[in-house]
């Protein structure tokens, strides 16, 4: 978790203690982990993504809940509005499912004889409706053939890059996810074994051997969400704090994955990277 910011008077084993959950990963245990988190009965939860949201939610209508991030919080039924959240969820929302089309744009100026994009699908988790919506959407737009592997754990993913190659794609977008996320260098080293090109979501992916990433930065999040616990913590009543969207998207490149795939970045691209890794 990223550290609140500085102007936030509020010192962990002074004034707040924290109980962390995780699930690394195994959705599954998210409902688990929602009940033992509520039973504690604490002054505020903070959760993310999409998967532990929706459990925590599940889990109380009473206690307050910050979103550190998750893809359309109205959609998924957590809150009324954008502007006016109402019941006990408010925090940020990544719109996750919006950016596809953005990603693709970006691997076509990478590649521009890009015609066959393989994707990752995780059907374990419910964000993957609107992701691939958005996904398909903007490769029919592009005149780009997808090649989807669905999954439903990491056990998979080797079999997943063995179908890539068979049906021999170009390049390989692999969207937000929590199982991604955790197997990120995993994804980035199977990717770079099967020479396929990579778009992920979260800075952190392409920090450690992705190729590329485009999306907000979720330390960011993290440190966005302190502020909703602060006013939570002072008497602001969750449902009257308007959800917020990132205010930057990130494009970062990472050159040791593009020189290890024999790939020159153009300088367009370069010049508009938020970040370079060398």
């Amino acid at each position: 978790m990223a550290p609140p910011p500085r102007n936030l008077d509020h010192v962990e084993g002074r004034d707040v203690r924290f109980e962390y959950r995780f699930a690394n990963g195994d959705l599954e245990k998210l409902p688990v982990l929602a009940a033992e988190l509520v039973r504690l009965n604490p002054n505020v939860i903070v959760s993310s993504p999409v998967p532990a949201n929706l459990a925590i939610a599940k889990a109380t209508s009473t206690l307050p809940i910050v979103t550190a991030s998750g893809a359309d919080p109205v959609g998924f039924g957590l809150v009324k509005s954008l502007s006016h959240p109402g019941g006990n969820v408010t925090g940020l929302t990544n719109f996750a499912e919006e950016l596809a089309s953005k990603q693709i744009d970006l691997m076509r100026e990478l590649l521009p004889g890009l015609a066959r994009l393989a994707a990752l699908v995780n059907v374990a988790n419910p964000l993957h409706v609107p992701q691939w919506r958005e996904t398909q959407a903007a490769a029919t737009q592009a005149a780009i053939a997808l090649v989807p592997f669905e999954l439903r754990s990491a056990d998979q993913l080797e079999e997943a890059f063995a179908k890539f190659s068979r049906e021999r794609a170009d390049a390989l977008l692999i969207p937000p996810d929590v199982t991604f996320t955790t197997h990120r260098r995993r994804i980035a080293n199977l990717a770079l074994g099967a020479r396929l090109p990579t778009t992920f979501f979260i800075r952190q992916s392409t920090e450690d051997g992705g190729l590329m990433s485009y999306g907000p930065n979720p330390v960011e999040n993290y440190r966005r969400a302190a502020t909703y616990v602060d006013k939570i913590l002072k008497g602001a009543r969750p449902g009257d704090l308007p959800i917020e969207r990132p205010t930057k998207i990130e494009l970062v490149i990472n050159l040791k994955t593009a020189k290890a795939l024999g790939i020159e970045i153009p300088p367009s691209l370069l010049a508009r990277a938020d970040e370079v890794i060398e």
